[in-house]
């Protein structure tokens, strides 16, 4: 939970937006609805779905999920029930997010053990983070999570481990600079490299080796998966969640593959966090993301609701407004209205509610500027 001081202290930023502010000091009138009231249900929410994910971990401090890939529109469960690194790394921190630190507090344990837990899930000769299965986006996921955790805590008993499995992304890049599902895979997309790439940037802005050459392959990797200019065949299921539309990212870089608002907030937020900020393209995605919205309306439940909004506030939040109060009002509307009773977010199409719950937490706590890899 918050403390005091910290709870006062967001209240006052939501309430500085909610006046027409931003994080950006820039001027935008669409908070004008929030409230002091309004921004407490925000602390409210978070709140209680820290506390749901307190209390439905697991002993070993992991995070039970549904263990799978995504194939097309469906997630394919090849594990139910068991124990989800890349889950728990998420769950980790959606707790970091809000100012809280392994050790302290009232969920200092919980934070404590699941830190011991993916350690634990770090290989000791290869350095791949996997629990029963689990590929290279827990992978990603473990090692971001794990570099959060030295970034706010110095942890040098984590250190050694992280640097290990930066290690293995490193030398299991392709030869078109990216990765695809498992270690040292010739095939190569979007989605996976940019997870990829944010766990590099995490540990690298810590002090972790991390060659620059990996990065800049990896950024020319996702600069090309730019889609320059509209396809005829804009959308290719029923449905309208997949376009090929000028300023998204599409799948895969050699292949003229489909694009679809995860893949684009993706692309944005990994970039800006690479450090390109210059490239006027980027507007074009960034309006490509407002104009796409309503194509995850359907999907509120779905891995690519949760996963596309996990990037897109890290991408709106680093543009700063007009892009940022716009959609963070309006995700944070959503969100605390899908709130379940007992405090979790849903997602039966993916990991599970406990994956739900930690994306969803961390997207409303982004105001709050805790966790290393959302500072600007």
């Amino acid at each position: 939970m918050l403390s005091k001081t910290n709870r006062l202290a967001v209240i006052g930023l939501l309430a500085a937006l909610a006046s027409g502010g931003s994080v950006t000091g820039q001027e935008d009138d669409s908070w004008s609805d929030l409230d002091a009231a309004a921004d407490r249900e925000t602390i409210r929410a978070v709140e209680r779905g820290l506390r749901w994910l307190a209390e439905h971990q697991n002993e070993d401090g992991s995070w039970t999920g549904a263990i799978g890939f995504k194939l097309n529109q469906n997630y394919e469960v090849e594990r139910a029930g068991k124990p989800h690194v890349g889950v728990t790394a998420l769950a980790g921190m959606a707790f970091l997010a809000g100012g809280h630190l392994p050790g302290r507090g009232e969920f200092g344990e919980t934070i404590s053990k699941a830190t011991e837990f993916v350690v634990a899930s770090v290989d000791e000769n290869s350095g791949f983070i996997s629990a029963n299965g689990s590929r290279m986006y827990s992978h990603a996921f473990g090692t971001l999570y794990l570099a959060e955790v030295v970034g706010m805590m110095q942890r040098a008993d984590v250190r050694g481990k992280l640097q290990r499995a930066v290690d293995l992304i490193v030398t299991s890049q392709n030869d078109y600079g990216s990765w695809r599902y498992e270690p040292f895979a010739v095939e190569s997309d979007m989605s996976i490299t940019v997870c990829q790439l944010m766990a590099l940037r995490a540990a690298r802005n810590i002090g972790i080796k991390v060659p620059r050459s990996t990065i800049d392959r990896a950024v020319r990797y996702v600069q090309g998966s730019y889609v320059a200019r509209d396809e005829p065949n804009m959308f290719f299921y029923h449905d309208g969640y997949y376009f090929l539309r000028r300023g998204s990212f599409k799948y895969q870089k050699q292949e003229n593959t489909r694009s679809s608002f995860a893949l684009t907030a993706a692309g944005i937020a990994s970039l800006y966090n690479a450090g390109v900020y210059s490239d006027d393209r980027l507007r074009e995605s960034l309006d490509v993301l407002e104009h796409s919205y309503d194509l995850l309306e359907s999907k509120r439940t779905h891995y690519f609701y949760w996963y596309g909004h996990y990037y897109a506030v890290q991408a709106m939040y680093v543009a700063g407004d007009p892009w940022w109060t716009r959609y963070y009002t309006r995700i944070r509307k959503d969100l605390l209205a899908a709130q379940a009773r007992d405090g979790r977010w849903l997602n039966d199409r993916g990991p599970g509610d406990a994956f739900g719950t930690a994306v969803a937490s961390i997207i409303l706590q982004v105001p709050y500027k805790y966790l290393p890899i959302l500072q600007r």
